[in-house]
């Protein structure tokens, strides 16, 4: 069976929990749980990229006076921290995983190299995806769209941390916003749609990649978004 090459892309804050901060070993256990149900089904090669907002924030550099660019490497390091405690929960539920990291850190995980991140995906490998691009002043959205790009995946699953898809304005704030089932990638980036950022929404764009919204607070999301189920936004070329 030919499978379809697929990317998931999950906030650091979620693996946090309630508290927002640092790693909940309850909480990676249940996304671990969740990525192993998606995994069973079985036409599916998976990469998942981690952000690092649970580990340090761009507002904490601002607070600290950190200019940028170091900022942005220690968010890096941040993703690699949760990637690894995601490999451990996955290995632990039996799912054979590989980190690949951008940054050069070959004592806890692989550097990242194109032909061996997808060969370890032809071996049904979960393959994680730390250190975000290895450059400053890109965020972990832009990471999950280059990946998906150079690896030939033809979908990203953004798997939001409470938010359950894409609105025409903030449904935090607004009441009477509205949730769109479908809608385009030229749309979200005509209208500012508050997804992923703009460099990510357009390689997206550029290279036919679509991006499915859910909520992965909901247990189960994760396994029915890649299922098909109407649980979020798809958003892909008109």
């Amino acid at each position: 069976m030919l499978k379809r090459r697929i990317m998931i892309k999950l906030s650091g804050e979620a693996m946090a929990g309630e508290t927002g901060i640092g790693i909940d070993p309850k909480k990676v256990k249940e996304i671990a749980n969740e990525v192993k149900e998606a995994y069973k089904i079985g036409d599916s090669q998976i990469g998942i990229i981690v952000g690092g907002g649970n580990i340090f924030r761009g507002k904490l550099a601002d607070e600290m006076g950190i200019e940028r660019s170091s900022a942005d490497y220690m968010g890096m390091i941040g993703t690699i921290v949760n990637a690894l405690a995601l490999q451990n929960s996955l290995e632990a539920l039996g799912v054979q995983t590989r980190v690949m990291s951008s940054i050069n850190i070959p004592e806890v995980a692989e550097p990242y190299i194109r032909r061996k991140a997808l060969s370890h995906l032809s071996k049904d490998r979960v393959v994680i995806f730390g250190g975000g691009t290895g450059n400053p002043y890109f965020s972990t959205d832009t990471t999950a769209a280059l990946r998906a790009a150079e690896l030939g995946a033809s979908i990203i699953y953004m798997a939001k941390n409470g938010t359950d898809g894409v609105y025409d304005k903030d449904p935090r704030k607004f009441e009477n916003s509205v949730k769109y089932d479908n809608i385009t990638h030229k749309e979200i980036l005509s209208n500012n749609l508050d997804v992923m950022d703009s460099t990510a929404a357009a390689l997206c764009y550029d290279n036919n990649i679509d991006i499915y919204v859910f909520d992965m607070n909901e247990p189960g999301n994760i396994k029915k978004a890649i299922l098909g189920e109407h649980i979020g936004t798809l958003i892909k070329n008109g």
